[in-house]
């Protein structure tokens, strides 16, 4: 008695595909979910030492919101851009994608670069006590995440203007907006923390 086997052939199957449907995209899941419990991890650090003084922050001047708020608008409006982006990526439209990807960066260069500046209103220094140290770990860690998401732009951005431009890349496109989606839902609980929990708390 011999088994008859059956054999699938896939090689009309697409090599990319948007959305849960591709392997990028739960990779690209499966990151956020380590890289947020991180966040949250960082979060409830801050929160904790925050039980252990009396005073918040211990004798310093709270942050000052000029900056940040800024940065928060502008990481806010590039949701626009981003979801454009997302949308023409995922009808091909080369064009637009190349246009709106020149945009996206330069949205992140902006927030990099006022950053900066935020980093040096924050009124303490990473040496200051525990308040200082967590305060200047939460913001390092989202400058972190933005500076690769922005090197990421980049590097696709100039993928999408060379000439072997193949239909995966658009998928890569689609996923690299996704992820922002990530690095502007992270800022907001970090913006609220560093610069409102010590003047409510």
């Amino acid at each position: 008695m011999t088994a008859t086997r059956r054999t699938l052939d896939v090689s009309a199957l697409p090599e990319y595909a948007f959305g849960h449907q591709g392997m990028i995209w739960w990779g690209t899941v499966g990151f956020m979910v380590i890289e947020g419990s991180m966040f949250v991890m960082a979060l409830i650090a801050y929160f904790v030492f925050r039980t252990r003084v009396a005073a918040w922050p211990p004798a310093l001047a709270n942050p000052d919101l000029r900056w940040g708020t800024l940065n928060t608008l502008v990481l806010l409006a590039s949701l626009v851009p981003n979801h454009l982006t997302k949308l023409a990526a995922e009808k091909f439209e080369l064009g637009k994608v190349r246009v709106l990807l020149l945009v996206c960066l330069v949205f992140g260069i902006a927030f990099l670069v006022i950053r900066a500046f935020e980093f040096g209103s924050l009124n303490v220094s990473w040496q200051s006590a525990a308040y200082g140290s967590i305060v200047w770990f939460l913001m390092a860690l989202h400058t972190t995440h933005l500076l690769f998401e922005v090197g990421e732009d980049a590097v696709i951005t100039a993928l999408m203007f060379t000439d072997h431009v193949e239909p995966k890349r658009f998928v890569d496109v689609s996923e690299n907006a996704f992820y922002w989606y990530f690095v502007v839902l992270t800022w907001l609980p970090i913006y609220v923390t560093v610069y409102f929990a010590p003047r409510w708390l």
